[in-house]
């Protein structure tokens, strides 16, 4: 089976999980800026970490003949120190013609704070100016309808920003449907015990259609699975689901949305 991750925290993995995605099919990784585990204090530590995705990481991937590429932010969850976040954007240009960055992201809310929505506002306005893709990052639990609602009127409130242009993370049963009504991509993040397992993803397949829809893994610091996607498309075949239709929304649709950006390629 071939695929995409195109969510997936790969700092936090060892190099065996690349050997084991690409023995899996895995035709390229895409990880957004994200987290370090603790909260970065300085502009700096940003720069650094931002070397790490587009120097260091690729030419991990290359090890096993998996293109790497990556989107800059600062995350939600260092978003409430607001100066500190104007630093770390005023950053990101110098590196956004790197060839495999394709746009900012993850951005988005954490836990909904008016700090986190002037520092997404700054985000999307960066995007804007440099016409870059938006990869956003929805909140947990009981915070995700409401934090959705509130990141997309953001996004809708900018004249400048294209809902084809912008994946909004993370989707839920709840929250699916609105963002896919509103003309923006919508990704189903697949974790063992939070956000989304495979069978309620191929729910909202079912329930939703597959236009517009991508699955990712984030594998992360947390409980995470590498390997969700592939497996979450073993579950669809299990379940009755054609081989072309499991190639659409584990592959094509990935590569469409990204494609949008002229540096992403696949060999």
């Amino acid at each position: 089976m071939r695929y995409i991750e195109p969510h997936g925290h790969m700092v936090s993995r060892v190099t065996d999980d690349y050997q084991d995605m690409a023995m899996a099919g895995c035709a390229c990784i895409c990880e957004p800026a994200f987290w370090a585990g603790f909260d970065r204090r300085s502009p700096e530590g940003f720069y650094d970490y931002f070397c790490q995705l587009t120097e260091h990481e690729p030419k991990r991937a290359a090890k096993f003949g998996v293109p790497h590429y990556c989107w800059l932010c600062i995350n939600p969850k260092e978003s409430e120190d607001v100066r500190l976040a104007r630093d770390v954007v005023a950053l990101i240009p110098q590196f956004i013609d790197r060839p495999n960055v394709l746009g900012i992201g993850e951005i988005g809310l954490n836990k909904n704070s008016r700090n986190e929505l002037q520092v997404l506002e700054m985000h999307v306005d960066l995007a804007a100016r440099l016409d870059q893709l938006i990869l956003v990052h929805t909140p947990h639990l009981e915070d995700k309808l409401k934090g959705t609602r509130l990141i997309l009127d953001v996004l809708k409130n900018d004249s400048r920003i294209k809902p084809e242009r912008c994946i909004i993370d993370h989707v839920e049963e709840h929250t699916i449907e609105l963002v896919l009504n509103s003309g923006f991509w919508a990704g189903m993040t697949l974790y063992p015990e939070s956000k989304c397992t495979p069978a309620r993803a191929i729910d909202m397949l079912d329930n939703f259609g597959t236009e517009r829809i991508w699955m990712n893994s984030a594998c992360d610091w947390g409980v995470s699975v590498p390997l969700a996607v592939p497996r979450t498309g073993l579950e669809m075949r299990r379940r009755g689901w054609l081989a072309e239709t499991i190639d659409k929304v584990v592959f094509q649709n990935p590569a469409r949305f990204m494609g949008q950006c002229p540096k992403f390629k696949i060999p």
